[in-house]
């Protein structure tokens, strides 16, 4: 998961008005924007994120309090990580649509199980290769440029100025294989491109 981080109220909602959130982890009792009404702010945007929110009161009638504001889930203080990071996950799947298989030519991606195959093999990927390869497959044949898939699969934090993005995409490319199925338009970004058939002697 990439994450971004806001410390109070103002800051979670200019980052949730420029960025395309999953979820949001939302603590109640933020400063400068009370939590409730960043809640309510967020609810009414158009296609905005799920909410799972944090407090410290624990008692039913907060909870429905919570969830009547909008929120899609509460988690009351104290909370082990684990069970926040599977809730995270849980409402990440259902705000998007489900996932589909994509096949590009014999490259077959499934997010569902994070699986990804070559022809009869198995292609074992980090987190991050796999993150690269999704954002690509997300747009086939269209160029995607690096700071994109910095933003996508990075987070705020990551020096715009890192290799990363061209580390990465070399280890990917060497894993996926030939021919390649990965296009560097110098300048522009990447793109994930079906290879194009080989011609025949007579051709």
């Amino acid at each position: 998961m990439a994450v971004d981080v806001a410390r109070d109220g103002a800051e979670a909602l200019e980052k949730v008005d420029v960025n395309n959130y999953d979820v949001l982890v939302l603590d109640r009792d933020l400063p400068v924007v009370h939590g409730d009404d960043v809640c309510r702010a967020v609810v009414a945007m158009v296609d905005p994120p799920r909410i799972i929110m944090l407090t410290a009161a624990s008692g039913l009638e907060n909870i429905v309090g919570g969830l009547g504001l909008g929120a899609d889930d509460y988690l009351p203080k104290p909370f082990a990580m684990a069970e926040l990071a599977a809730r995270v996950r849980s409402l990440g799947r259902r705000s998007v649509a489900p996932a589909q298989v994509i096949r590009v030519g014999d490259l077959v991606i499934d997010p569902e199980t994070r699986r990804v195959t070559r022809g009869d093999r198995e292609v074992s990927l980090s987190p991050k290769e796999l993150g690269v390869l999704e954002v690509l497959a997300a747009r086939p044949g269209r160029v995607v440029s690096a700071e994109l898939l910095l933003e996508k699969v990075w987070d705020e934090f990551t020096d715009p100025f890192t290799n990363a993005v061209r580390v990465t995409m070399v280890t990917l490319r060497r894993k996926l294989g030939q021919p390649p199925l990965i296009d560097t338009l110098k300048g522009a970004g990447y793109a994930l491109r079906q290879p194009a058939p080989e011609r025949g002697l007579d051709s």
